[in-house]
């Protein structure tokens, strides 16, 4: 799987963002705007969304971090920041718990935690529906994702972005990888983890987050955005671009042991 990707700023550390489910790699401009373009900036659209490959089958978090080192590898990514968010902020959990030669960090935006979320069927069938079109993706972003209204364009970037979808994408995260269990995983992560949440969070609030997350990845910071939802790069650019920017001014470590 070959995936598409937009590439800007130039440096030795490169910064691979991984988008959430339904977005794409243009979810990241407003972040990338606000940070140097000293770094190296790899936003790509993960298998079925934006312009990559939408296959009918495929979408476990092993294919979509096997999709992510694929990217690495093409690039000859020697020092790289993981930045996931939501079911980016997964797979990113699953990249690094290999602890791939070259990377720093993570930064995980208002990510989806290593253990399942505790839907029902009809719960998770509801969710496939969530992306059908344009009234039940407004309907999505004004009662789930968001904590206030985002500018028209932006909300028109979501739409688009969600619809262009592949139909098995929308079906496989609610049913497959959101259910998946990757505890185990989480505690071998050894690089330096940041965790960006938002205050008004609906789908991954902090406190799910202290009981779902903290306690697999202990070392990992957590910061809140107050007043803010879910899509933090569209609704809090400038907060979750300055904790990258701490994150990549620190002295980073290389990868630690357990």
């Amino acid at each position: 799987m070959t995936l598409d990707f937009e590439t800007s700023g130039s440096g030795a550390t490169a910064l691979l963002y991984l988008h959430y489910w339904g977005g794409s790699a243009r979810t990241w401009r407003p972040v990338i705007d606000a940070l140097p373009d000293d770094y190296l900036h790899v936003a790509v659209d993960l298998r079925g969304w934006g312009d990559s490959p939408k296959p009918d089958a495929g979408y476990g978090l092993a294919d979509m971090a096997a999709d992510v080192l694929g990217v690495i590898d093409t690039l000859a990514l020697e020092r790289y920041v993981l930045v996931g968010h939501s079911m980016g902020g997964k797979v990113a959990q699953y990249v690094a718990s290999d602890r791939p030669a070259g990377l720093l960090g993570l930064v995980l935006v208002a990510p989806s935690p290593p253990l399942p979320l505790p839907l029902d069927t009809a719960q998770r069938t509801a969710m496939t529906h969530a992306y059908d079109d344009a009234v039940s993706i407004g309907a999505t972003l004004d009662h789930v994702l968001t904590a206030g209204p985002l500018p028209p364009a932006l909300r028109n970037q979501v739409v688009e972005d969600s619809l262009r979808g592949a139909p098995a994408a929308k079906r496989a995260w609610p049913h497959e990888a959101m259910a998946e269990d990757i505890t185990d995983r989480a505690r071998r992560i050894g690089a330096p983890v940041t965790i960006v949440s938002g205050e008004l969070d609906r789908v991954d609030p902090p406190a799910a987050l202290l009981t779902h997350l903290l306690p697999f990845i202990p070392h990992a910071v957590l910061e809140t955005v107050p007043g803010r939802g879910h899509l933090l790069p569209l609704e809090a650019p400038r907060a979750v671009a300055h904790a990258i920017r701490r994150v990549m001014t620190d002295p980073m470590p290389r990868l630690q042991s357990t």
